[in-house]
């Protein structure tokens, strides 16, 4: 096979599984077989943690200055960049992300990151004298928070990892990634890097598992915080999990996001960019705006610019720069797609274009992009998280109205805004409750923080909001 890997990484080295059990990795396009990995399972989260508990405790990598840590940061950017084709290209074949897209989000993500998070290591100071309210002085300090239980999903494999990775690692803690079994074999790449990159022996350590890892990661009693991308179900049990066992947890779920076309928007200009927008990764995005809200006066005008765009977008091969939008990541994830499109067609909606699998691509897990019209907020398809290629088109008559479809749901983690109006734009975009909004669009920045509102999860990523997650604040209180 193209990928076969025998072992996993854990305390620097590549090291056999505990059990033989294999994990293989199926193309998202071709439905064929195209790597493999061990299982991991608890046995090897404990392995993995006493290696990441002796990096922190013994090896001296939390008591490393800022400076060398950040330089270990830079080194572990440069061994990604000289493997960015090639994990673009592997993530590209795990789930089926448009080579174009996957260049850019797993190919480049990692390395910005590493470097934003290494010049935020050498200028974050670690102390702050203040003056204490009754007179002296209060040291207050930045500590890392020790070993850390990182969980991530398959749509957006580098990123999310590397949302966690980069941190935690700036601000001197250890790491265990457990990353999807869907894209176990990126995974495996980054280590390589780590290793290239001279990063002490247990500093990161990869195991690839299911249920019984991820599980085993997260009550461990040698993990100090967890980082987890998920579902909200998965998400609501780790954090029962953690709130007993009282651990540090950031935990980004899922979404439901809408996008408000007020009144005034340019539509052509408005339709070009919700095509990035609600279908990127043919949906497969926590942050998608899959339900757009549009005025009554101009609906049947958005519905039909809507349609026309979803119809129009290329797919096909994933691996051809022309494609847009490539398959779903499985078989399992096709079928809940089509429950959800036939719950929105016996519901009463308009299906306006899609619906079904695309009759050109007889191989592969295709759903075509799809379209409802004539759609309540209070339907299924409006309210619970599809992720696939399907958007809701929704009805508002006023601003207020907007403001309270958008508002009407239990997600809270991206939306849009389209208008001609920027200031107008801006005003109602601070009355929706999310913890991202795009105005005329919708772009990640890694430099502010990134996080949801309600059952969209808990804590912020990026940013330098994203780095304080790692540490734990200690209070010296010096004599008078």
């Amino acid at each position: 096979m193209k990928h076969d890997y025998r072992s996993l990484f854990i305390g620097g080295e590549w090291v056999p599984a505990a059990d033989a059990e294999v994990n293989t990795v199926i193309a998202a396009s071709t439905e064929e077989p195209m790597g493999r990995t061990p299982l991991g399972g608890a046995k090897d989260i404990d392995a993995a943690v006493a290696a990441a508990r002796r990096a922190f405790d013994g090896t001296g990598w939390s008591d490393l200055a800022p400076g060398e840590r950040a330089d270990a940061l830079e080194r572990f950017a440069t061994a990604l960049e000289a493997r960015a084709q090639r994990i673009a290209e592997t993530v590209t074949g795990e789930i089926g992300m448009p080579i174009s897209l996957s260049k850019q989000v797993n190919g480049s993500f990692g390395p910005a990151v590493l470097r934003y998070y290494a010049g935020l290591a050498r200028t974050l100071p670690l102390t702050e004298d203040r003056v204490a309210f009754r007179g002296g002085t209060t040291q207050v300090r930045r500590e890392p928070v020790g070993v850390v239980g990182a969980i991530v999903a398959w749509n957006y494999p580098q990123p999310l990892a590397m949302m966690k990775i980069a941190p935690a690692l700036a601000a001197g803690c250890t790491i265990v990634l457990k990353p999807a079994l869907e894209t176990a074999l990126d995974a495996n790449i980054v280590a390589d890097a780590a290793a290239e990159a001279g990063l002490p022996p247990g500093v990161f350590n990869v195991v690839p598992g299911g249920l019984e890892a991820g599980e085993a990661l997260v009550a461990h009693p040698g993990v100090n915080k967890v980082a987890f991308t998920g579902s909200t179900p998965a998400g609501r049990s780790i954090g029962e999990v953690c709130g007993r066992l009282l651990r540090p947890v950031t935990l980004e779920l899922g979404g439901k996001s809408a996008a408000v076309i007020l009144d005034d928007a340019d539509l052509e200009a408005t339709v070009a960019g919700l095509a990035r927008v609600s279908f990127p990764n043919s949906g497969q995005t926590c942050y998608a705006s899959t339900r757009v809200l549009a005025p009554v006066s101009r609906y049947e005008e958005v519905l039909d610019a809507v349609t026309t765009m979803a119809a129009s977008l290329p797919m096909g091969d994933p691996f051809d720069p022309a494609t847009a939008l490539g398959p779903v990541v499985s078989a399992r994830q096709r079928e809940r797609v089509e429950h959800y499109i036939a719950l929105g067609r016996d519901a009463g909606a308009r299906l306006t274009t899609g619906g079904g699998r695309p009759k050109h691509l007889n191989r592969g897990w295709y759903v075509e992009p799809t379209v409802f019209g004539d759609v309540r907020n209070d339907m299924t398809i409006a309210q619970e998280e599809i992720f696939g290629p399907v958007v809701v088109v929704i009805p508002y008559r006023d601003e207020e109205e907007a403001v309270t479809l958008a508002n009407d749901s239990e997600y809270g983690l991206g939306g849009s805004v389209w208008t001609s109006d920027i200031d107008r734009g801006t005003a109602l975009a601070g009355r929706i409750q999310t913890g991202t909004v795009g105005i005329n669009g919708y772009t990640l920045d890694f430099a502010s923080p990134f996080g949801g509102y309600k059952a969209s999860g808990l804590g912020r990523e990026l940013g330098p909001e994203g780095l304080h997650a790692y540490f734990q604040l200690k209070s010296v209180y010096l004599p008078t």
